[in-house]
């Protein structure tokens, strides 16, 4: 493994992390009439804290698409799944809250579960897929996966909602980060013109603004800890389904590599699910029982 891939998605959870717990404390006090709206992002660009959360979750994709272009994404992926670590070491600076056993336990697996799987998948470059009916048929099901999930949260009590907006934008962020790589590799085989000839940087524009609507509404209707967990566990798993399914990233098969694989990843999701849930994170003033609808009236 680079140590400068390492440094890169480390540094990029760093931003991200952060930046989520700044768009909470702002998306907390958003109307709820801007529900999965895009005129959601058009008020919270009026508050300061807002963009500053942007700023940073925006150095974070940069990093994080630098570290894609020089690593393969089944490596990155869970590396950014790290920024719960720092979101949540913001949120007990903000709350004065100690770590307790729950963020001990959740800190050493989510830390020990991306250590296993990276030691025993050891994640390396193939020959990536060149059947654009796979590339499809992969990003469609991930699409069609996240459209069905904010359906159903559009339905839902707005208890469930955060959690299952939070899983649809982790989906389309695990799909843009396979993109991002496309167009990394695309920028060093022909440079800009090479870039923006393809789909692939609208694709990743798409799905960048989709997703951030998505994640504003979660923030703005529940505390973090109800959303950032299921977005957190999301895009790793979406990033490497893609990255093995049509990047053409390689993972060790054998049954030993296989098995330590999979309980490394559930550690990493089990451990992201004690951080998010930890009382350190911010409450936020959303009132989740009285209302059943989330649509405007």
């Amino acid at each position: 493994m680079s140590v400068l891939v390492l440094i890169l998605a480390v540094s990029a959870a760093c931003c991200v992390g952060f930046g989520f717990v700044l768009q909470q404390n702002a998306a907390k006090d958003a109307p709820l009439s801007d529900f999965l709206s895009p005129r959601i992002l058009l008020d919270l660009m009026r508050v300061p804290r807002w963009l500053g959360g942007i700023a940073l979750m925006m150095a974070g994709m940069i990093l994080g698409a630098v570290a894609l272009g020089d690593g393969e994404i089944s490596l990155v992926e869970p590396l950014l799944a790290t920024n719960l670590l720092f979101a949540l070491a913001l949120s007990r600076h903000q709350t004065k809250q100690p770590l307790g056993r729950q963020g001990w336990a959740g800190l050493a697996l989510l830390a020990g579960g991306v250590t296993a799987f990276i030691v025993a998948g050891q994640p390396h470059s193939g020959h990536a897929v060149t059947d654009p009916v796979r590339h499809w048929l992969i990003i469609g099901a991930m699409v069609g996966l996240a459209l069905l999930l904010t359906t159903y949260a559009k339905r839902s009590r707005l208890s469930k909602a955060p959690v299952l907006l939070a899983l649809a934008a982790g989906v389309l962020y695990g799909v843009q980060d396979a993109l991002t790589r496309i167009s990394g590799q695309r920028f060093a085989a022909g440079g800009l013109t090479e870039v923006f000839t393809g789909w692939q940087p609208y694709g990743v524009l798409v799905l960048g603004v989709t997703g951030l609507i998505l994640v504003q509404s979660a923030f703005e209707t529940a505390p973090l800890r109800m959303s950032l967990p299921a977005l957190t566990a999301a895009q790793p798993l979406a990033g490497i389904l893609c990255g093995v399914g049509f990047l053409g990233d390689r993972l060790r098969t054998d049954t030993g590599a296989l098995a330590w694989e999979a309980a490394g990843l559930a550690a990493v999701v089990v451990g992201i699910v004690l951080l998010g849930l930890h009382p350190a994170m911010p409450r936020g003033t959303a009132q989740p029982e009285p209302r059943h609808d989330l649509q405007p009236h």
